[in-house]
């Protein structure tokens, strides 16, 4: 089995609620996926998603991604898809770098052993563990009644964990973390998410004048030894995300007593491979995650709740199921929330069937 041909596509994925916005005052209206098609000549088809989260939150960028899949893309025809280490190890070898673009062609690479070997991904990546999977709804920076108003909102959709966007100034923040903590109800779960934007004396204001709250604490600070000044000083429990990029960042921060939950993202750690290292480690160590990705429409949500699934449910913290945020379709077949939870598909692969109107022409194609 051997990949013949590669198509990139560029998809648009508006938002329902019209923006999203996080620390630093960034924000993004409409957020650019790109979408990647393998194609092997024994007739099926694998894809995968890449979306970053902007230009200025990860060291990542759309029109980056398709400039990296340009660069990989050729070195990749004739390999054998199935073989997932080996394209990893050959994409290391032409590209150093650039997860995110790895990322989408680690996840169709998978989704073509799922469809060869007639089993859905999540049963390769490990198992299935329980039926449904509870996800988290993000909550976009805004006022704190609106944010507030927001989780009610998100409640009613059958959500129980809520990552609110903070990172901005400490009172405002402080405010916001209080009218959130009023409308909880019991069994909800919340976040509250700095994305890096505190500097190490704004966070440490933060968590102290919220200390009596019961919330959790999200990268506060842009470097890791910040926000483990911050974890120091702090009672709340403690999740770190974009300080979490590989194996050796991992233990490094466990052996620190860094956090008690991290996220993994796969465009963050270059794509279900890695994250499934990642999460197999963290199994072992004893910390919870929270399996998401950076942004993405239907193919990045199926690859989410197939390694989702794939973890044990006591170390599951939350998920994502960002094809719920968008407006528009990319595929058929993605997990749907049901009362605030996904299910991971059953069909062989991701279970995922791209919408051709959806996906345009191709902006690049390569082929044997």
């Amino acid at each position: 089995m051997k990949i013949v041909q590669i198509d990139v596509y560029q998809v648009d994925l508006p938002l329902h609620e019209g923006r999203y916005s996080w620390a630093g005052g960034k924000s993004v209206d409409v957020f650019d996926s790109t979408v990647v098609r393998i194609a092997c000549d024994s007739g099926l088809v694998g894809h995968g998603e890449a979306c970053p989260l902007g230009p200025a939150y990860l060291p990542s960028f759309a029109a980056g991604v398709r400039a990296a899949l340009g660069a990989l893309a050729p070195d990749l025809l004739g390999c054998d898809p199935r073989a997932v280490d080996a394209i990893g190890a050959q994409m290391d070898a032409c590209l150093k770098g650039q997860p995110a673009a790895k990322s989408a062609v680690d996840m169709a690479c998978w989704d073509l052993l799922g469809q060869a070997a007639e089993l859905p991904v999540h049963l390769l990546l490990g198992g299935r563990f329980g039926e449904s999977v509870a996800l988290y709804r993000a909550i976009s920076q805004d006022t704190p009644p609106a944010m507030a108003e927001r989780i009610r909102q998100y409640r009613s959709e059958g959500y129980r964990r809520f990552q609110l966007k903070v990172g901005g100034e400490p009172d405002e923040d402080i405010a916001r973390i209080e009218a959130a903590a009023e409308v909880l109800e019991p069994g909800d779960v919340l976040i509250a998410d700095a994305n890096t934007g505190w500097l190490p004396h704004q966070a440490r204001r933060v968590v102290r004048a919220v200390r009596a709250l019961d919330v959790y604490i999200e990268q506060p600070c842009l470097g890791y030894e910040e926000c483990l000044t911050v974890r120091r000083a702090c009672d709340h429990p403690f999740v770190l995300d974009e300080s979490i990029t590989d194996v050796e960042s991992l233990l490094r921060a466990q052996r620190d007593g860094a956090m008690d939950a991290i996220n993994i993202k796969l465009g963050k750690v270059g794509g279900l491979s890695r994250a499934r290292q990642l999460r197999d480690l963290c199994v072992r160590l004893g910390l919870a995650m929270t399996i998401e990705d950076s942004w993405g429409g239907d193919i990045v949500t199926a690859a989410i709740a197939a390694l989702a699934q794939s973890t044990p449910a006591r170390f599951r913290f939350t998920a994502t199921d960002f094809n719920s945020y968008v407006t528009r379709r990319i595929a058929e077949g993605a997990p749907q929330r049901r009362d605030g939870r996904f299910t991971a598909s059953n069909a062989p692969g991701l279970g995922i069937t791209p919408l051709p109107e959806a996906l345009g022409a191709p902006v690049m194609t390569f082929a044997v």
